[in-house]
């Protein structure tokens, strides 16, 4: 009986392992689809004094000041200039929004629990290991899925929920 309870409550949660994908450089990477709120192509964007080389501003989304992270920069990748198929994938992670600029977006993805593994600890180099906590296994590919909770310090969040604020002094 109990194993018929919980696979009626996997299917009901329809969200579940369900990842948007994305590019950056050659790297695809996964976002639990419950974070996003929506993608929107490039803005223009704003950009405020003193804040880290990765917040590259804020935009106005029909009249929400949203910071723009743009993950190429937070993850150490080289920058690359943006251009029609760039896209901002907007999040909200703990009831703050953010936007995140991204080469493309790939899919919506389902990966089974199964598939999903934690990230080699290695010693060196793996520089994102803080962001992703999680890998997806999809046929021979390999998705790198982000803990979105991870891409902003408690610091920067904090300072960044004071940005819309400030703006208007």
């Amino acid at each position: 009986m109990t194993q018929v309870t919980e696979s009626i409550e996997i299917m009901e949660d329809t969200q579940k392992n369900r990842f948007l994908t994305f590019a950056v450089g050659k790297e695809i990477y996964g976002i639990e689809i419950m974070h996003v709120t929506e993608i929107i192509g490039i803005q223009s964007i704003t950009a405020v004094p003193e804040l880290p080389d990765y917040l590259k501003g804020i935009i106005n989304l029909r009249g929400k000041i949203i910071p723009v992270m743009d993950v190429r920069l937070r993850f150490k990748k080289e920058p690359k200039k943006y251009d029609d198929r760039t896209c901002v994938i907007v999040i909200d992670v703990e009831s703050s929004p953010i936007g995140l600029i991204v080469d493309n977006v790939a899919e919506v993805l389902t990966i089974p629990e199964t598939d999903i593994v934690e990230p080699p600890k290695l010693n060196n180099g793996f520089s994102s290991s803080n962001f992703v906590n999680r890998i997806g296994k999809t046929g021979n590919e390999v998705k790198l899925l982000l803990d979105c909770r991870k891409l902003l310090s408690e610091k920067e969040s904090a300072e960044l929920n004071e940005l819309p604020h400030l703006m208007h002094h």
